[in-house]
C-alpha cells in the first residue's frame, strides 16, 4: 500500500484554468492546506482564489479523491498580469498523525498560447 501523497495540479479545459487538490496515494489524509506564493487572484479579478477556505483546511481527503475549483478564464488571467510562476506548499497529516509537506511549482505560462474552441451554448434561440 502506497503512502499518502497530495498534489496541487493546474488543469486547462476549453480555455478555463482550474486548480485541483488530489490525494494520489492509497491512504486517506487529514487537515490538508495549501499556501500559494505568490497569492493568486482569479475569477476576472474578483477574488483571491488562494485565500478560499478550500485551501485553508480540508479535514479529510480520501484516497484517489480530487477537489477542484475554477481559477479563471485563461485569457482573463493573463490579461490581468497574474503570476505565471507559482509555488504551492501543501501540508497534511497521514492516518497516524504524522505531518507531511510537499512543494510543487507550476508554470502557468505554458497555457498562454494554447488554442481552443469555445463550447457552444446549450441555450436555444427559440422563435
Amino acid at each position: 500500500m502506497r503512502d499518502p501523497d497530495v498534489i496541487l495540479d493546474v488543469l486547462f479545459e476549453d480555455g478555463l484554468l482550474f486548480l485541483s487538490i488530489r490525494n494520489i496515494g492509497s491512504r486517506p489524509v487529514h487537515r490538508v492546506s495549501v499556501i500559494f506564493h505568490p497569492p493568486i487572484v482569479g475569477l476576472g479579478g474578483a477574488r483571491e482564489i488562494s485565500a478560499l477556505p478550500l485551501f485553508r483546511n480540508i479535514e479529510f481527503l480520501a484516497p484517489g479523491r480530487e477537489i477542484r475549483t475554477l481559477l479563471d478564464a485563461s485569457a482573463s488571467y493573463f490579461q490581468r498580469g497574474q503570476p505565471e510562476q507559482i509555488r504551492a506548499r501543501i501540508s497534511y497529516q497521514d492516518v497516524h498523525g504524522r505531518r507531511r509537506e510537499a512543494s510543487i511549482r507550476h508554470d502557468l505560462g505554458i497555457y498562454r498560447a494554447i488554442g481552443y474552441v469555445p463550447k457552444r451554448s446549450d441555450v436555444s434561440g427559440g422563435g
